[in-house]
């Protein structure tokens, strides 16, 4: 997590159910053009972009000139950062869990 700066923060990049769905598109495609991207939402052209920079920001996004056209494709290296985040949590929670049912079967005995 990047405390300087909360737009870099993956987490917070993340949180938005449009740059959720920006990721998945950008994962299912090599490239995609800005074009391409906007259709695809009931939003304009500023807004898909806004939210695509913050997923630069955060390095989820890389970005290219073709022409006339930008095109944006994925980096998923920073969800890394998620990734071992939502592992510490599921083995704590498992660990925990696995503690409660010893405790209650101990009971039932």
């Amino acid at each position: 997590m990047n405390d300087n700066n909360p737009l870099r923060d993956v987490f917070n990049a993340i949180a938005d159910p449009t740059r959720r769905r920006l990721i998945r598109m950008l994962s299912e495609a090599e490239e995609i053009p800005l074009h391409e991207l906007t259709e695809q939402f009931p939003m304009g052209r500023t807004a898909v972009s806004k939210h695509l920079t913050i997923l630069k920001e955060a390095g989820l996004v890389l970005d290219r000139k073709v022409g006339r056209e930008t095109r944006f494709r994925l980096n998923a290296a920073p969800l890394r950062e998620i990734q071992d985040w939502v592992g510490f949590y599921s083995k704590f929670w498992s660990s925990n869990l696995l503690r409660l049912n010893r405790l209650l079967e101990e009971e039932e005995e």
